[in-house]
């Protein structure tokens, strides 16, 4: 297979200046650029390793040494977006700028006349509109946008944390199992990465729920069906849900409830 992020790196190496990272270009250079050597000085880890990264052995990169690399190498956002999707990994950056909504996703959500909100990869509702917020009461109805840090913005928080779920979702117990299941198949490998690792580390400590379930290991796709809620004014409501990937961003979900 050929070695994609270790070329990448290399022709990135080999293309930056000594002077500009604050070392000398004194002496003769067999190599443009940096030395393999410097550049694993400069980020931390071991010369080898570096080498054995650009030969493509079997060596993984964290995301902390990742980000060490874009920020040593001067990569441009792009370039840095490309270095993670080389190693499969996510970036740390890329999910804190997902928490605050752009124009264009409050735009999508506020176009649509039935309940839809749209969730970033820790799921946390980073836009919804007016017909979310008077469904979701205990949620979207007392969450704040750009505060995605509270527990109030995010799905599994309010799941699991919040009294008023337990009353709003008429079938708890099923949804609850399912939710999880879905939030297990969505983060995949990524889940001992950040934010999300953090997250569920926070779901297991205050939620025995939430641990039981998660520790069942079960995995199923989020791909919407009937969806029921005992609203607390106005009664028994019914909903086909659909859920559709964005290309906004990675792990940016537009979920639709559509009444039936």
């Amino acid at each position: 297979m050929h070695n994609k992020l270790g070329d990448f790196i290399r022709l990135h190496r080999e293309q930056i200046k000594p002077q500009d990272v604050g070392l000398r270009a004194d002496g003769r250079r067999r190599t443009p650029g940096l030395r393999r050597e410097e550049l694993a000085q400069l980020c931390e880890v071991s010369p080898t390793w570096l080498t054995w990264l650009e030969q493509g052995r079997p060596v993984s990169a964290s995301a902390k040494v990742l980000s060490k690399l874009a920020e040593v190498m001067h990569l441009t956002a792009a370039e840095r977006t490309y270095l993670f999707r080389l190693a499969d990994k996510l970036d740390p950056m890329l999910e804190i700028s997902n928490d605050s909504p752009s124009g264009n996703l409050d735009a999508i959500v506020k176009a649509i006349t039935a309940p839809a909100y749209i969730l970033n990869r820790q799921w946390d509702a980073i836009a919804w509109n007016r017909p979310a917020k008077d469904l979701f009461a205990g949620w979207l109805d007392t969450s704040k946008k750009k505060s995605a840090e509270t527990a109030q913005a995010n799905l599994l928080h309010f799941m699991f944390q919040e009294p008023k779920a337990h009353a709003l979702i008429a079938d708890w117990p099923d949804r609850a199992q399912r939710l999880v299941a879905e939030f297990r198949a969505d983060c995949g490998k990524h889940a001992d990465e950040e934010p999300l690792a953090s997250l569920i580390d926070d779901l297991i400590r205050d939620s025995a729920d939430f641990k039981k379930l998660w520790n069942s290991q079960h995995v199923v796709g989020r791909d919407g069906g009937t969806r029921r809620f005992m609203h607390p004014t106005k009664g028994a409501l019914t909903f086909e849900q659909v859920t559709l990937n964005l290309a906004a961003g990675r792990g940016y979900k537009l979920v639709m409830l559509l009444p039936e």
